[in-house]
């Protein structure tokens, strides 16, 4: 009976370095095994058998509590909500100091890919948006060239934006709320959105939006034409379901129909600290990401980034890309590719 009983203590062992404890019940579930320890190797030890199943059920319980105290925690660290206070957060490089560091920036630009960090931003107004100020990160001016425009748009008290589809018959507006509420109106209705709540309005669509706390990532791009055009959509990412990605670990939605109407789709795509991307991708399509939360390792090119939530980043035609999670919490990014169009075809 000793024998089996230390055998039961050792497997308890084995378990409870497996866990996530905290120091307090490390120290309990190491006393228990001392005190069951000495029991089993005491001579002269009179406890009787009843007593020793009371140590036993005592041991086991505690590794049961710290089991489930493993879990919660994890629950808790990683539940179904998302923090993206970090994308427009001023707080958010407070480890850098800017001041003590003159002409210092982490952005960089290359041949076929941008880092643009929060320090680097440059707020301006844009035509079309009243009580509102607007950062473009990724737009078709030389040298970047890019086929597809990417800001961000911070709306103050009475802010509002009004299209204009006499000017530009054929461009394509996605909008995607990180923080605030947005009324919209269009030939659809009128609809409010909140954080994690997207639309996109498709060429031609007369729409106005309107906040007076509404911070925003929009993209834009003239809608390469087909027999059919895409049509008004909206939702939010939580509505939208976890598609396969054969290979890969990450999870993955995407925000339109996989349809050929759409020459481009938002993904959002969630990393756990740890997971990467398997494959290093190379290939024609064009990217613009803006990472929401948490932060990790981007590859582009033959550079190695240092990334946090509220970094944007351009992607060429044809640049390596590879990203790795670290830290303690989930990465988030939301990701434009363009789709279903031959390569060139802008």
């Amino acid at each position: 009976e000793r024998k089996k009983m230390r055998t039961s203590c050792g497997s308890g062992r084995k378990d409870s370095r497996s866990m996530l404890l905290n120091p307090i019940l490390l120290r309990s579930l190491r006393s228990t095994r001392q005190a069951t320890g000495s029991l089993f190797t005491t001579k002269h030890s009179t406890m009787s058998l009843r007593k020793l199943k009371t140590m036993k059920t005592m041991w086991f319980g505690l590794a049961t509590y710290a089991a489930a105290l493993s879990i919660s925690t994890s629950t808790r660290a990683y539940g179904a909500g998302h923090d993206y206070s970090a994308v427009f957060n001023k707080d958010r490089d407070t480890g850098i100091k800017f001041d003590d560091l003159p002409g210092f920036t982490r952005s960089a630009f290359e041949r076929d890919h941008a880092l643009i960090t929060p320090e680097s931003r440059v707020w301006s107004g844009t035509p079309g948006w009243s009580g509102s100020s607007t950062a473009h990160l990724v737009t078709p001016a030389f040298p970047m060239g890019a086929e597809f425009t990417m800001y961000l748009v911070t709306m103050q008290p009475g802010g509002a934006f009004q299209s204009d589809v006499k000017a530009h018959p054929e461009l394509e507006r996605f909008v995607f709320v990180i923080e605030g509420e947005l009324d919209v109106e269009g030939a659809d209705g009128k609809l409010t959105l909140k954080s994690d709540d997207f639309v996109f309005f498709p060429p031609g669509y007369s729409h106005q939006m309107k906040s007076g706390n509404a911070k925003l990532v929009i993209y834009e791009r003239q809608h390469v034409a087909t027999d059919t055009v895409p049509a008004f959509h909206h939702g939010s990412t939580s509505q939208k379901p976890l598609l396969p990605v054969p290979g890969e670990i990450f999870k993955l939605r995407k925000c339109l129909p996989e349809e050929q109407e759409y020459d481009f789709n938002i993904h959002i795509m969630d990393f756990e600290p740890g997971e990467f991307l398997y494959v290093k991708e190379v290939h024609y399509n064009q990217h613009g990401l803006l990472l929401l939360e948490g932060q990790g390792i981007y590859r582009l090119g033959d550079k190695w980034y240092p990334v946090q939530a509220g970094d944007a980043i351009w992607m060429a035609p044809f640049v390596p890309q590879w990203y790795g999670a670290l830290g303690k919490k989930r990465s988030r990014y939301i990701l434009y590719k363009d789709t279903y169009r031959a390569p060139g075809t802008y």
